[in-house]
């Protein structure tokens, strides 16, 4: 009877982890993932803090390049180019 049960027990054991590595997706690089958070940011704030800057009376070129400016030393720690 004991060794019914043991077997049983090990039987279903088996079964249900072997359904686990079916289920696991696959996940991208993390540093795929931040860059395709990282880049988008960084253009959309440059975009908008250069907007500030135009309505405040400076030329779009020195707007931009303030902006840029500010982006680095507030978020220095993250890549990305501007397009």
């Amino acid at each position: 009877m004991t060794k019914r049960l043991l077997l049983i027990c090990l039987a279903c054991a088996a079964v249900m982890s072997a359904g686990c590595l079916h289920w696991k997706k696959n996940a991208k690089p993390e540093e795929t993932t931040t860059s395709e958070v990282e880049g988008p940011f960084r253009q959309r704030w440059i975009d908008r803090r250069a907007a500030e800057l135009v309505a405040q009376g400076q030329t779009p070129e020195a707007a931009r390049a303030q902006a840029n400016g500010e982006f680095k030393a507030q978020f220095g720690a993250i890549g990305g180019t501007p397009k």
